[in-house]
């Protein structure tokens, strides 16, 4: 089910929103970018989407063991 809702912005944002968006995509582009702020299932779906990019994954955890290594060599 869809709800309208009404807000306010600036108008030099509107006028943009419009010329790049366009006037029809506007509910739909708002929609996924406020999604992943209020719906948990859809950042659940983002992370299992994040966690199959073994590409991604393995950058991840060279970054983390460098971490730990700088960690451990630290003079404190």
């Amino acid at each position: 089910m869809q709800k309208k809702l009404t807000i306010t912005m600036d108008q030099q944002v509107y006028e943009r929103l419009h010329a790049v968006i366009g006037r029809r995509n506007i509910s739909q582009f708002v929609t996924s970018l406020v999604r992943p702020h209020v719906i948990k299932q859809d950042m659940d779906a983002a992370y299992q989407q994040m966690a199959a990019d073994e590409e991604r994954e393995y950058e991840a955890l060279e970054w983390a063991e460098a971490t730990l290594e700088n960690v451990r060599n630290d003079p404190r």
